[in-house]
């Protein structure tokens, strides 16, 4: 792969991956609508890896505690916030891994990769998010976070699975609809990302530890590092920006990309 190719996904998949904008469906359009090929798996892997490095050092207090807090859980303590953080994470992620492995297996992946479902995925879904976002309460805090409104977000995580929901948009949804206030939503929202992107990440990585060689390790390298300062960007943009502004600029933009993905699927 050239450089051009491989600083272009590693820019898309990082700055998208955070945003709720869907990191997936950016990565399946890139082919789909350009002469470029396919990244494969290899170029996927090294781009979860540099966004959950991002993720992990931007948050990396409430990772501390969770990750104490786990140690505890694995010797069945629930008594400290950490642990119950640890355990309220495992929760919202156990939908989206049972359903990610149906349709692993099942062959439909590659069924869902269509420019019109991602089309309609991006205008749906956006205009869910400014629903929920306009007359969702604020009245909740992360700190409060129970094991109930994790399991909603997990489950409306695994409709993420969809390519142009986007993993972070339908779980700051999920947030507000909850009555999480916007800082609130999106900080679980991108906790929650972070064992769904190592169950991911696992899950590809079995893959490609049959198939890569060198060459393609160097070009993952170069993804996973640049990325990674992508995703490092987008995502304290994001945080700051969510102190004075809602998410309708990001519906915007989900609608106007939906309705242009529309119009070349059916032209």
């Amino acid at each position: 792969m050239t450089l051009f190719h491989l600083v272009l996904l590693a820019l898309i998949q990082g700055i998208t991956e955070f945003l709720p904008i869907s990191s997936s469906a950016h990565l399946i359009l890139l082919p789909n609508l350009t002469a470029l090929d396919d990244q494969g798996l290899v170029i996927d892997v090294a781009a979860h890896v540099g966004t959950l490095l991002a993720v992990l050092l931007y948050f990396r207090q409430d990772v501390a505690e969770a990750a104490v807090g786990f140690l505890r859980l694995v010797r069945g303590k629930v008594d400290t916030r950490g642990a119950f953080l640890a355990l309220c994470l495992i929760i919202g992620t156990i939908p989206v891994v049972i359903v990610g492995l149906i349709l692993q297996l099942t062959g439909l992946t590659v069924l869902l990769r269509s420019t019109a479902l991602i089309g309609w995925m991006m205008i749906l879904f956006g205009l869910l998010l400014y629903w929920a976002d306009q007359n969702g309460p604020a009245e909740k805090k992360a700190e409060g976070w129970t094991l109930k409104d994790a399991l909603v977000m997990g489950l409306w995580q695994a409709v993420s699975l969809l390519p142009g929901t986007s993993r972070s948009g339908i779980t700051i949804t999920a947030g507000r609809m909850l009555g999480y206030a916007r800082p609130d939503a999106a900080r679980l929202a991108m906790l929650m990302s972070i064992p769904t992107i190592i169950a991911s990440g696992t899950l590809l990585g079995l893959e490609v530890a049959v198939t890569a060689d060198a060459q393609a390790a160097r070009d993952g390298a170069v993804v996973a590092v640049l990325s990674f300062f992508a995703a490092l960007g987008a995502l304290a943009f994001m945080m700051r920006l969510l102190r004075s502004v809602s998410f309708t600029p990001y519906v915007v933009y989900r609608l106007i990309l939906g309705t242009v993905l529309l119009w070349v699927a059916y032209a």
